[in-house]
């Protein structure tokens, strides 16, 4: 007998989730059925599903599953859908909401719907911790069988590449994006990042996410667009990152402190899927 399950379908600037509360309904989410529930033309259709649920260490707890089934750790554009969710559904009165992922905690504040700052993180560039299978850490690396432009790799609790180009609308994102998705040096995988710099405070990004393949927008890719762009002197510490849809703020004062990000959260409309 078929299941019913409810979902709000919610979007973070184009990147587009289907958002569950695994803490009133209960359902195991196996990657077919995640492979379903993301597919545009015989399911709901989504970049990413979020699955709600409690947590011993903070507010909420939220898992994070790609398109493809395959679960990540982190998800900047998601967590601030998830954090107005809850907070739009009363789950929780408080403006400033912490949340639990496979890549730890991030604390959220609400300033309002357009306006939401996520803290996500110190970044990390020890390729062992990223990881990325290289012999020596660097600010610049090459993959000259993907691509010759030069790249910087770290981690924002999820794997990241990212590369400066001179135009976004002449390169080949999604024939390089792919190719480093499943590049051997990324024994996880990689989301990668592709920059115009406009100015110091201001970028162009597009992201090939694992899992997903390019997505409108990525909030970790653009924590880790901007904090290599700072590592390696084309930008300054607040950076204006925009997207197909839109923008983020994003701020990183260097080693040591956390990459602070500020977004929209968009709820799109809600339903009951039988499974």
């Amino acid at each position: 007998m078929p299941q019913a399950l409810s979902f709000h379908k919610m979007h973070a600037l184009g990147n587009d989730f289907v958002v569950m509360n695994t803490m009133t309904q209960a359902i195991l989410f196996e990657k077919p059925l995640i492979q379903h529930l993301a597919n545009r033309h015989m399911g709901i259709g989504c970049d990413q599903l979020l699955l709600i649920e409690t947590s011993r260490h903070a507010d909420f707890g939220c898992r994070i599953f790609n398109a493809d089934g395959s679960e990540a750790e982190q998800c900047g554009n998601g967590i601030r859908c998830v954090a107005r969710f809850v907070h739009e559904e009363q789950f929780i009165q408080s403006k400033s909401i912490s949340f639990e992922t496979k890549a730890g905690i991030s604390h959220i504040l609400i300033k309002d719907y357009d306006n939401i700052q996520v803290s996500m993180g110190m970044p990390i560039f020890e390729p062992a911790d990223i990881p990325f299978l290289i012999e020596k850490s660097s600010n610049i690396y090459e993959l000259t069988d993907v691509s010759p432009d030069q790249l910087t790799v770290l981690s924002m609790g999820n794997p990241h590449a990212i590369v400066q180009v001179p135009s976004l609308k002449e390169y080949p994102v999604a024939e390089i994006g792919a190719k480093m998705a499943v590049h051997p040096a990324f024994p996880a995988g990689t989301n990668s990042g592709f920059i115009e710099v406009i100015n110091r405070q201001h970028i162009r990004l597009r992201t090939f996410e694992r899992g997903s393949g390019e997505t409108f927008a990525c909030g970790s890719n653009a924590c880790a667009a901007v904090v290599a762009g700072i590592k390696n002197g084309w930008l300054d510490s607040v950076v204006r990152v925009e997207l197909t849809y839109g923008e983020l703020l994003i701020e990183w004062q260097g080693d040591q402190n956390s990459v602070l990000m500020t977004g929209p959260a968009t709820s799109v409309f809600t339903g009951i899927i039988d499974i």
